[in-house]
C-alpha cells in the first residue's frame, strides 16, 4: 500500500525542518525513483521520492541506493533547471496526497527565479512535475497529452492546474461524523486502512477525539504483518495484528527498501537477465536434440552386423538396389540391409564399418554434450534463481561472474575501474547471532564459493538445501545447538528456491566434510557425510534476522 494524506501530513514538517536546503545532486535510482542530495543545516540529507504505481512515497533516506551510469532525460532537465537551487519550503496541498517544493535560483542573467517541484502520490497516476513562474509546465516525469486527459494536461508548455480539493471534512477541525458511512469518504487524508482501524476502536468505546489527538502527537510508523503482507500507519492497527514501532522515516526505508529492488535490478542490469534466459532457453531447446542424436548414436551395432554379413556373403553386385536381405549368423532371422545403389557390395560393407566407428566415437562425444548442456541449464537455473534473492550489490557480482565466464561483455568504459575492485572481498552478509556464534550467508556463487572454501574454518559448520539451488550458509560457533540448526536452516531454505515450500531438506555438515568438485564453475561441492533436516521457511525470523 502507498502513503495516504495522514501519513504525508506528517512527512512534510520533518521535511520542512531541514529548509532552507540546497539542492546538490539529482539521481535517479529506476524509472520512477528519484533521489535529492541535499545540503541542509542539519547538515548532508537525501530526500527520496517514488511515483511507482504500488509504492509511491516520500521521505527523508538514510539508505545508499545504486544510480544508472546514465541519468534520465528527466533527470538531465531537473539538474539543468534545479540542481543547485534552494528548497525554501514544502507544503502539503490540505490533507491531499500531493505538496510541492518552492524552489529559489538564479537564471543565467542572475536574477532570482521561483519554481515549484509538485509531488503528486496517487496511486498509478503518482508524478512530479516541474512548472515556472507563470504556473507553466517545464516537464514531468509522465506526460499526459491532451488526447489523454483534455481536463489536466501535463505537458511542457501547458497550463499547470493544482489536483483540486475532495470535498471533505477535516479530521483535526471537530468533523461531524455519520458512523453509518465509510470515514474515507467523509475525512480528509484517509485510507481505507485507517477508516478500518479508527471504526474498529470506535466500535470499541474509544472516542473519537481521542484517536485524533494520538494520530496528532504521533512520529512513528507501526508495521504490522499478516499473511506475509505489510499493514501500516502512524497509529497501532490493532483490527490486524500487533506491531512493531519505528521512527517514521526508518520505517518508511524498511517498508519499501526491498519491494522495489527487483524492479531496480532490472532496469540497471537488464542484460543480466536477458543472457540467462537466452542460455536457458538455447540450452533446453538443445538438450532433447542432443538425446535424440545419442539414441542414434548407441544404435551403431547394427551397422558393424551389415558390414560382416556383406563381407561373410561375399556380395559384391549391389548397384541398383537399395537394399539386401540376408540372414543373420544368431538366429538365422531375415536382416534387411539398406545400400547405397550407386556402388558396389564391398563398398557398401566399407561404409558399413565406416559408419560404425563414426558412431561410435560421436556417442562418447554427445554424452560429453549432454553433460556440459545439463550443467550449464543447472547453473543459469542457479543463477536465475539467485537474481530473485540478491541486492543491487550481489547482483554486480553476478555480473562480474558472467563477464569472467564469457556469457557478458565487460563495460569498457569502467574496466579500469572495475580492475581495481575485483581483489575486494564479496559482500557476505555476517549476522551475530549470540556473542559465541557468527552466521555467514552467501547468496550468489562468488560470495557461496569464497564463504565456503576461503573464509571457512575447517570447524564451522555448513548448511544448504538438499534439492534446490541456494544460498551457502556457514555457522561459526563453538555450541552447534538445536536452536542454531533450526536458525541457520531456515535462512538457507528461504534464500533458495524452496523459499514458499514446506518441509524444505537443508543438508549441513562441518566444513572439512566437503569437497570441491574439479572442473566445475563456482559454488559446486560434494558433501562426504552429513544430517539432514527438514524445515518450514519462517520470514518474520528472516526479516528479524536481516533488517
Amino acid at each position: 500500500m502507498a502513503l495516504d494524506g495522514i501519513l504525508l501530513s506528517k512527512i512534510i514538517p520533518d521535511i520542512n525542518l531541514l529548509c532552507p536546503a540546497k539542492i546538490n545532486k539529482i539521481y535517479n535510482i529506476s524509472n520512477t525513483e528519484i533521489i535529492f542530495h541535499l545540503r541542509t543545516n542539519q547538515g548532508k540529507k537525501k530526500i527520496m521520492i517514488s511515483c511507482h504505481p504500488l509504492y509511491n512515497r516520500i521521505n527523508i533516506t538514510e539508505k545508499e541506493y545504486p544510480t544508472p551510469s546514465e541519468p534520465s532525460n528527466f533527470v538531465m532537465l531537473l539538474r539543468k533547471h534545479i540542481e543547485g537551487s534552494m528548497i525554501l519550503e514544502v507544503k502539503q496541498g490540505d490533507l491531499d496526497r500531493w505538496c510541492y517544493f518552492k524552489l529559489s535560483k538564479r537564471n543565467t542573467l542572475g536574477d532570482k527565479q521561483i519554481l515549484m517541484l509538485y509531488v503528486e502520490l496517487m496511486g498509478k497516476y503518482a508524478n512530479i512535475i516541474l512548472v515556472d513562474e507563470n504556473s507553466k509546465v517545464i516537464d514531468a516525469l509522465k506526460r499526459i497529452p491532451p488526447f489523454e486527459n483534455n481536463k489536466r494536461t501535463i505537458h511542457p508548455g501547458a497550463n499547470f492546474n493544482v489536483v483540486l480539493p475532495q470535498e471533505k471534512q477535516n479530521p483535526f477541525q471537530n468533523p461531524i461524523i455519520d458512523r453509518s458511512i465509510s470515514l474515507t469518504s467523509q475525512l480528509s487524508g484517509f485510507s481505507p486502512l485507517l477508516s478500518k482501524e479508527v471504526e474498529y476502536r470506535l466500535s470499541n468505546n474509544q472516542l473519537f477525539k481521542d484517536i485524533i489527538k494520538e494520530i496528532e502527537k504521533s512520529n512513528n510508523l507501526y508495521i504490522s504483518y499478516k499473511n506475509n503482507e505489510a499493514f501500516f500507519h502512524i497509529i497501532e492497527l490493532t483490527h490486524i495484528a500487533s506491531a512493531t514501532k519505528y521512527e517514521l522515516h526508518e520505517g518508511i526505508d524498511i517498508l519499501y527498501y526491498h519491494k522495489e529492488e527487483k524492479d531496480r535490478i532490472k532496469q540497471l542490469l537488464g542484460d543480466v537477465y536477458k543472457v540467462v534466459k537466452r542460455e536457458l532457453k538455447h540450452n533446453k531447446a538443445k538438450l532433447p536434440k542432443l538425446m535424440d542424436s545419442l539414441t542414434q548414436a548407441l544404435d551403431n551395432d547394427k551397422y558393424r552386423v551389415y558390414g560382416e554379413l556383406l563381407y561373410a556373403y561375399n556380395i559384391n553386385d549391389t548397384k541398383g538396389l537399395n537394399y539386401i536381405e540376408l540372414n543373420s549368423f544368431e538366429d538365422n532371422s531375415i536382416i534387411k540391409i539398406p545400400l547405397d545403389s550407386k556402388i558396389d557390395g564391398k563398398a557398401n560393407a566399407r561404409k558399413m564399418f565406416q559408419k560404425y566407428e563414426k558412431l561410435k566415437k560421436g556417442a562418447d562425444h554427445i554424452k560429453n554434450q549432454i553433460k556440459i548442456t545439463q550443467d550449464e541449464i543447472e547453473y543459469f537455473e542457479g543463477i536465475n534463481q539467485q537474481l530473485e534473492i540478491i541486492d543491487f550489490v550481489d547482483a554486480k557480482e553476478i555480473v562480474l561472474e558472467l563477464v569472467n565466464n564469457g556469457y557478458l561483455k565487460a563495460n569498457k568504459s569502467k574496466l579500469n575501474k572495475k580492475k581495481k575492485k575485483q581483489n575486494t572481498m564479496p559482500n557476505i552478509k555476517t549476522i551475530q547471532y549470540n556473542e559465541d556464534t557468527k552466521i555467514y550467508v552467501g547468496k550468489n556463487n562468488i560470495q557461496n564459493d569464497t564463504l565456503t572454501f576461503k573464509i571457512a574454518k575447517k570447524q564451522n559448520y555448513w548448511f544448504h538445501t538438499k534439492d534446490f539451488h541456494g544460498s551457502h550458509v556457514v555457522v561459526d560457533t563453538k555450541d552447534l545447538n538445536e536452536d542454531i540448526i533450526r536458525t541457520a536452516a531456515n535462512i538457507a531454505a528461504y534464500f533458495s528456491k524452496g523459499r514458499y515450500s514446506s518441509s524444505v531438506p537443508v543438508n549441513y555438515c562441518q566444513i572439512k566434510d566437503l569437497k570441491k568438485i574439479p572442473g566445475t564453475k563456482l559454488g559446486k561441492v560434494s558433501l562426504t557425510s552429513y544430517k539432514t533436516i527438514y524445515i518450514d521457511p519462517d520470514e518474520n525470523l528472516i526479516r528479524n534476522l536481516f533488517d
